[in-house]
């Protein structure tokens, strides 16, 4: 089973930043370094969302605002993908939690099959 570990979140006010880390666990069948990751979200009373993705070369792609305020990156070696927020703002309050499929190398979304860590909470006050 692969374990995906958040940490970093925690309460800031409006304009405040945090960097999310997610570290990997790998098991035979996972390689990470050829593993697009992704940081979703999700906050009470709504449902999950993509925040951005990073393929296994480092190709990113984001959902939503996330693209003018967060930056998604890796390390392969260390096996660990990151997710800087800056200008955070209330509505970014939620859970965050790293994801990847569980089956071949395609990237994560809310419909398929994935590995899901168990989410590093995200407070932003005003």
């Amino acid at each position: 089973q692969v374990q995906l570990v958040e940490s970093g979140g925690g309460s800031v006010q409006a304009g405040g930043s945090l960097r999310l880390s997610c570290a990997v666990a790998e098991y035979t069948g996972f390689t990470f370094s050829s593993k697009c990751m992704g940081w979703f979200r999700q906050a009470p009373g709504k449902e999950r969302e993509g925040v951005a993705i990073i393929y296994g070369d480092g190709i990113t792609t984001y959902f939503g605002d996330s693209v003018d305020r967060f930056t998604i990156a890796r390390d392969n070696a260390k096996k660990t993908v990151y997710l800087q927020m800056n200008n955070l703002s209330p509505e970014d309050t939620a859970m965050y939690h790293c994801v990847a499929v569980k089956y071949g190398d395609g990237c994560p979304t809310v419909h398929t099959d994935n590995y899901w860590g168990q989410g590093t909470q995200v407070t932003v006050s005003s």
